[in-house]
């Protein structure tokens, strides 16, 4: 039969640790909270990486066909002749 382990769950705040069975229901509510709080921080900070490079690539898109603008305007254009 194997041993069953129980490990206590702890939690590090402001530098103490915490047993989180000592904690009240409303100290594991805030808990939670900042938990999922954290989860959207680094999943927003991830999403705007993702936007700034984004933004990057077609920026350089735009000066990229700016500067081909430019470069076509200065060479004359050459019209054919059909006969």
């Amino acid at each position: 039969m194997a041993k069953k382990e129980t490990e206590k769950q702890t939690v590090v705040i402001s530098g103490e640790e915490h047993n989180v069975a000592d904690l009240s229901q409303d100290q594991i509510t805030f808990l939670n909270h900042v938990a999922d709080l954290e989860n959207k921080i680094r999943q927003i900070s991830f999403s705007l990486e993702q936007a700034h490079g984004g933004r990057n690539y077609f920026m350089g898109l735009l000066t990229e066909s700016m500067t081909a603008g430019e470069a076509s305007a200065e060479e004359p254009v050459k019209e054919s002749t059909a006969e």
